[in-house]
């Protein structure tokens, strides 16, 4: 369990908390530079705390994998091709 807030931006970074892909996030504020500036470090346990609370199921939020919801779009886009064709059948 992370006891830093490094550790604890690690574990989100690397997708383990569930709510964003593994990648860096490049932030212009990152985790705990707002406790480091004010000399304020938050202790081991509210870090673990924190943590209980970032990563529980790392099945939670995490995005679902396939095309989803756009097939909302695509038969939109199907619907309104076939209107289109359809129209310009009687144009000519």
């Amino acid at each position: 369990m992370p006891s830093t807030i490094e550790q604890l931006r690690r574990e989100i970074d690397e997708g383990r908390t569930g709510d964003k892909i593994p990648n860096a996030d490049p932030a212009a504020s990152p985790l705990g530079s707002d406790e480091e500036a004010a000399g304020t470090q938050p202790s081991a346990e509210e870090v673990d705390h924190a943590t209980k609370h970032e990563i529980t199921d790392p099945q939670i939020g995490r995005p679902n994998e396939g095309v989803g919801a756009a097939w909302v779009l695509f038969g939109f886009i199907g619907l309104l091709a076939a209107v289109m064709s359809v129209a310009a059948l009687f144009r000519a």
